[in-house]
């Protein structure tokens, strides 16, 4: 990595609020200062590659370019055994190109309105990538998984996406009933961002 600097401040590629606090609040405690891309006016990339390695990549290297800084990008979904694995990478779309996270979370519901109990696990899926720069050959590449079960029924008010559906193991709430802190404790996002942290240190 170039510099010590260069990786205390690091652009992060995307534009959803509540990704933003998240990651913004975990690498704060590593001393890591976040910048979401819309404060440089940075719009979305467009996630055309077919793995949530291959996007997060493709987002990270747009923001880097954009701004000139180090970057950071994740994908993530949620995996639903009895679908298959879907939504998987198409987890933000699955109830079409513009889906709001009710629209999805009623998509997935629909579709597994006859699974039983025992069948409805699934699981969070998080990468993240870090670039130094645009055409960093060799991201620094972290993953973690969150798993769980599929709820009947939205409940809770916090976190976004599917976190109104999702019932962590070992849990009866939702993860939009967590605490903050203790959802990036647990969470798919709250693995992968630790590991990103630990070896970004280790670096600097």
């Amino acid at each position: 990595m170039s510099t010590h600097s260069s990786l205390r401040s690091i652009i992060l590629a995307s534009n959803n609020p509540g990704k933003v606090r998240e990651i913004q609040g975990l690498l704060a405690a590593y001393g890591i200062e976040v910048c979401p891309q819309a404060a440089f006016d940075i719009g979305e990339a467009e996630e055309t590659a077919p793995t949530f390695v291959e996007n997060a990549i493709l987002k990270a290297r747009h923001a880097s370019r954009q701004s000139g800084m180090a970057a950071i990008a994740d994908d993530s979904g949620i995996e639903v055994d009895a679908l298959n694995g879907a939504p998987g990478i198409r987890s933000a779309r699955f109830a079409g190109p513009k889906a709001s996270d009710r629209e999805n979370i009623e998509r997935l519901l629909e579709a597994l309105a006859r699974v039983a109990e025992p069948a409805r696990t699934a699981r969070f899926r998080c990468v993240i990538v870090l670039l130094r720069h645009a055409e960093d050959p060799s991201p620094v590449i972290a993953e973690g998984t969150w798993e769980g079960r599929i709820a009947r029924e939205s409940r809770g008010g916090r976190g976004f996406g599917y976190d109104p559906v999702f019932v962590p193991a070992g849990r009866e709430c939702t993860a939009a009933e967590l605490e903050p802190g203790e959802k990036n404790r647990l969470s798919h996002r709250g693995q992968a961002l630790r590991l990103l942290a630990e070896r970004i240190r280790s670096a600097l």
